[in-house]
């Protein structure tokens, strides 16, 4: 298991040995002692987790690409264009939307 998921269980656990604690404070005196050495146990162990995990050495940001000068010439979209009047006009035969593909609302 990795350092850093490791110190976040064992954070986790201590605070609900916390809660559990707590909740026995007068009930019961031999429950509470058994969870305090349970919870002492928990912090030696974080605080173990925690001397081991080191900061990681802070990342570069990435470098942005040079924008492409590439894009659509006249001629491709004119074939664009009708080939989406083609589209439409095939759509508008069947009697369906060329854009969301459902039926046409028949009107008055």
């Amino acid at each position: 298991m990795k350092a850093k998921k490791a110190l976040k269980r064992l954070t986790r656990v201590e605070t609900l040995l916390s809660d559990v604690v707590d909740q026995y404070a007068a009930i019961e005196p031999d429950v509470r002692a058994l969870l305090d050495s349970a919870k002492a146990s928990v912090v030696r162990a974080r605080e173990t987790v925690d001397v081991k995990v080191s900061p990681k050495a802070a990342k570069k940001p990435p470098v942005k690409a040079e924008k492409s000068k590439v894009g659509l010439t006249a001629e491709g979209r004119k074939k664009l264009s009708l080939a989406a009047k083609k589209r439409w006009a095939i759509a508008k035969r069947k009697g369906i939307s060329a854009v969301t593909g459902r039926p046409l609302s028949k009107t008055a």
